[in-house]
């Protein structure tokens, strides 16, 4: 079977929707490919910076549907529980990835967009056109490729991409909880060899993701033994996890996690979201970067089409030249952070030093943050 489109979208995750959402809204046709079903429970802090809702209203997604948590304090605590508490700069939202993904899915459906459940299997491009061939033998052919297929995927090894040939020494471990927890909180609570992310989501549920450095958690027999005997070292974590109760089954996991810098376009395929950069979770703005680079590509899509843009070579430097502007600062401190808490000594200092001088803590969040995102 053999289908044609304006613009083929290569994973349906956070960034893969909401750019469906936008092109659809422009009047292009859109088919997006996505391995799996809608909705799935995913690894993620599941906190949003507000400077998204600007752009949400332009793509009539009424987020407040949701029933999100609105959120304005951080808590940062130290290994032993030293705490700094300062006040959000924007602010932001807690909503779970299973309600929000749901709900993009709808819109864009809503918009008219085609949505596979498929296994993208190879991308060619020649004679200035995308052929994407799944594993259920669709072919596809296309003017625009993006790539969404999130932060680690089989398509980065076809495609060869550097980063996905180095091994990396981080893992995620992410559940919902019931408990007692503070609605307008956001908490970041350093153990050994990582940090945990709490805050509420809607129906009252509380997310608890964390970032581990793997050789400390392979020292343990399950995810269990690790939370009780080094995330629980932190006296807030310890007293979180005694007081509440898992909604999941177990905790879901996410291994060899790349904080490695990424090219944003790759055989002419515009990356966006996680595929293009990820930005370590101690910024807390991942989520708000994944639907800030959909807005962009999704724009400059637009005015290809519209020949405002005269080709692609202005297409995909455009969009690189957007791309960091936007962009490259803030992974540029993602990474940093992220070597500094892999070197236990490092690490140590740092915390020391925003203990002693708490002011820091917010210069560091507005490095990683941006403005609202409008159109």
């Amino acid at each position: 079977m053999k289908r044609n489109a304006s613009v083929i979208i290569v994973g349906g995750g956070l960034a893969g929707l909401t750019s469906a959402i936008h092109l659809s809204k422009i009047g292009l046709s859109v088919i997006l490919i996505e391995k799996n079903e809608f909705p799935k429970h995913k690894v993620c802090g599941e906190y949003i910076s507000n400077e998204v809702l600007p752009y949400f209203d332009w793509l009539d997604l009424k987020v407040s549907e949701l029933q999100p948590t609105a959120i304005c304090k951080l808590r940062f605590s130290t290994v032993n529980g030293k705490v700094i508490n300062i006040d959000l700069p924007l602010g932001g939202f807690g909503v779970s990835r299973y309600e929000l993904d749901l709900f993009l899915y709808q819109k864009a459906l809503a918009n008219g967009c085609v949505i596979l459940q498929d296994t993208v299997e190879n991308i060619v491009f020649s004679d200035d056109r995308f052929t994407v061939t799944t594993l259920n033998n669709t072919v596809l052919e296309s003017d625009i490729v993006i790539g969404a297929f999130g932060k680690r995927s089989n398509m980065d090894q076809k495609l060869e991409r550097s980063f996905i040939q180095k091994k990396s020494s981080w893992l995620a471990v992410k559940a919902h909880y019931s408990g007692n927890f503070p609605n307008d909180l956001v908490g970041l609570h350093n153990f050994r060899g990582g940090y945990c992310g709490v805050s509420k989501v809607e129906n009252d549920k509380i997310n608890i993701c964390y970032l581990a450095d793997y050789d400390t958690f392979k020292q343990y027999k399950n995810i269990e033994e690790y939370q009780n005997n080094v995330v629980s070292k932190n006296p807030h974590m310890k007293a979180i996890f005694d007081s509440c109760n898992l909604f999941f089954d177990k905790p879901i996991t996410i291994s060899q996690i790349s904080f490695e810098k990424k090219e944003a376009v790759e055989n002419h395929i515009l990356m966006i979201g996680d595929t293009a950069g990820l930005i370590h979770p101690l910024c807390g703005n991942g989520m708000a970067m994944a639907i800030h680079s959909a807005k962009i590509v999704s724009g400059l899509i637009g005015d290809y089409f519209n020949d405002e843009i005269k080709s692609r070579d202005e297409l995909e430097s455009s969009y690189l030249k957007h791309w960091n502007f936007n962009f490259r600062k803030r992974l540029k401190m993602g990474r940093l952070l992220a070597k500094i808490l892999q070197k236990q000594n490092l690490s140590d200092l740092l915390l020391r030093i925003l203990v002693r001088f708490p002011f820091l803590l917010p210069i560091i969040i507005k490095k990683t943050h941006g403005k609202p995102i409008i159109d």
